[in-house]
């Protein structure tokens, strides 16, 4: 069967039911329907919460499924006796429509109601969309009702944003032919790349959003002084947008584990984690915490840690890093079917699994686990492989089968997770790097530990970025870096565990609002493009509504 097959033969139990398991009252639930509800009650978390962080290697353009196994983990630890819950991501419709298809884990292991989610969900990214582009109206509108903020139209540093993967808006032309208007150059970033995303995805409360929004820097005027939302007079307008989107969401997996789903900014071009408010919603109500963050460990567990748990206070007590047959082959070099078995290439590729082990061992010094998600054409000497190298490196490797088997297919690694949480001792946990560290320092640590580059390279434009941002007080801003998910490197070709190259920041910008900068490397791009043969062209709907091809 299908992914969506699986879903639709799978009978839901009422949202009320769900939240009602981990003491949520149905007076704190605004119900969506019969199988989703936005949760109204403010996050307090339990001071013996645990917090579970699922990571990956560097994935294949097909991901390696750890959405599915932070899926499966939750729905295991429940059945091993450890009350859990699960915090992810929402997805994005520019990779539901674009290459990889829906978001919400696969087989047995799944949130639901999948295409709910998939799609326009509670409209939380619509609203997002919706209060950032608000934001530009406003400022080409000041411009255009006699420009009192004297903003300079060519100085312009804040960009419309849609929710699909569209190249042909990364540079358009504004006000173009328009009585009276001042037209302008101008681009589209897609919405989980922008900067009000990721202001919901931090904001505590409130009155945490309505400030954050009101710093998002917009424009300099013609003197060169920075212009704020909030000269605009724009945060409460886009907070009121905003206000039942902050809310964290609540669904469930097919094994019936409570799912807070919530925001959803990308690992490669943001800092792709699911929101604070959503996080702690899950602690408060549960012992035990399973998150997520985006793509490889270089870059979703980097910036979980060094961004989201940096500004949130939140420490993981155990970290998962899922790996593949397939993926290591690949980085091994395989030149063939990735579903043949190739111990030569799995061998080579290892030094991918090991970097990344040994970064969150040794750099951000947390206890880890290595989760191998079972595909059907992995062989027992692959297999065997993997875990025989873990095991000389003194970690644990735990085969898992959750597409399979959902949560019976992950109990082994839900027993080796919760002895890492109980037993573990994180007050070891550290960061990358020091906010006193200049940004240029960050930067360069973040690649010589995390990536294992030589060095970093600000190019001409990245350090007259960083000239006139310095008067904003940057110092301790922490940074988002944007590169490809595919390689240690800012080079997707790149594979295994290169060393000795030299990342290339072209360019810094400023999100305020958020409270970090983003480095801007390689090729880099804030606005994707479809692919030659999209997930789009392979959609169908029926008559009666029912979907097929949203995988």
């Amino acid at each position: 069967m299908t992914d969506i097959e699986i879903a639709r033969k799978c009978k839901l139990k009422k949202i009320t039911e769900v939240a009602a398991k981990i003491g949520i009252d149905e007076s704190r639930l605004e119900l969506y329907g019969n199988y989703k509800a936005k949760v109204t009650a403010k996050p307090s978390p339990k001071s013996n919460a645990k917090l579970v962080l699922v990571t990956a290697i560097n994935p294949t353009s097909a991901g390696e499924g750890k959405t599915t196994v932070s899926i499966g983990l939750a729905d295991g630890m429940n059945l091993v006796g450890a009350k859990t819950c699960l915090a992810l991501r929402e997805p994005s419709l520019g990779p539901v429509f674009g290459i990889k298809g829906g978001a919400t884990g696969g087989g047995y292991s799944q949130i639901l109601p999948m295409e709910d989610i998939n799609l326009h969900f509670t409209g939380d990214f619509h609203a997002i969309t919706a209060a950032n582009n608000l934001l530009c109206a406003m400022l080409d509108n000041s411009i255009f009702q006699g420009n009192k903020l004297n903003i300079n139209p060519d100085n312009i540093r804040f960009n419309r944003t849609l929710d699909v993967n569209d190249r042909a808006l990364r540079g358009v032309e504004v006000n173009s032919g328009v009585k009276d208007a001042i037209s302008h150059h101008e681009k589209f970033n897609i919405t989980a790349a922008c900067e009000v995303m990721a202001v919901l995805t931090l904001a505590e409360d409130l009155d945490d959003l309505k400030r954050r929004l009101g710093n998002i820097l917009v424009a300099y005027d013609y003197d060169g002084n920075p212009v704020f939302a909030r000269d605009l007079h724009a945060e409460n307008a886009m907070t009121i947008l905003l206000k039942d989107a902050l809310k964290p969401n609540l669904v469930q997996t097919i094994g019936g584990t409570p799912a807070f789903v919530h925001c959803g900014p990308f690992a490669n071009i943001a800092h792709g984690c699911n929101s604070v408010q959503a996080t702690k919603l899950a602690m408060t109500y549960a012992d035990y915490t399973v998150t997520e963050a985006g793509f490889g460990a270089d870059l979703g567990a980097e910036k979980f840690l060094d961004v989201k748990c940096r500004l949130s206070g939140l420490k993981p007590n155990a970290v998962v890093v899922v790996a593949t047959v397939r993926a290591l082959k690949l980085h091994g070099g395989s030149q063939n079917d990735l579903t043949q078995e190739d111990l030569p290439a799995l061998k080579k590729g290892m030094c991918n699994l090991v970097r990344h082990v040994k970064n969150i061992r040794d750099v951000y010094r947390l206890p880890v686990v290595v989760a191998v998600n079972r595909f059907t054409s992995d062989t027992e000497k692959e297999i065997a492989e993997i875990t025989g190298a873990m095991q000389e490196m003194g970690v644990h490797a735990v085969t898992c089968d959750v597409w399979g088997k959902g949560g019976e297919g992950a109990t082994e690694l839900a027993k080796a997770v919760r002895r890492l949480c109980d037993d573990g001792d994180n007050s070891q946990f550290t960061f990358c790097y020091d906010d006193s560290d200049g940004v240029e320092e960050k930067i360069r640590k973040v690649a010589q530990k995390i990536y294992g580059a030589k060095d970093v390279e600000l190019l001409p434009k990245a350090q007259e970025s960083l000239r006139l941002l310095a008067p904003l007080g940057i110092g301790n801003m922490p940074v988002v870096i944007a590169k490809t998910q595919y390689s240690f490197s800012d080079d997707a070709s790149l594979l295994g565990a290169p060393e000795g190259f030299t990342v290339k920041i072209r360019d810094i910008e400023y999100r305020g609002g958020a409270g970090f900068l983003v480095a801007l490397a390689g090729n880099m791009l804030l606005m994707p493009g479809l692919s030659k043969t999209p997930n789009a062209v392979n959609m169908t709907i029926d008559s009666n509504g029912k979907i097929d091809g949203l995988y």
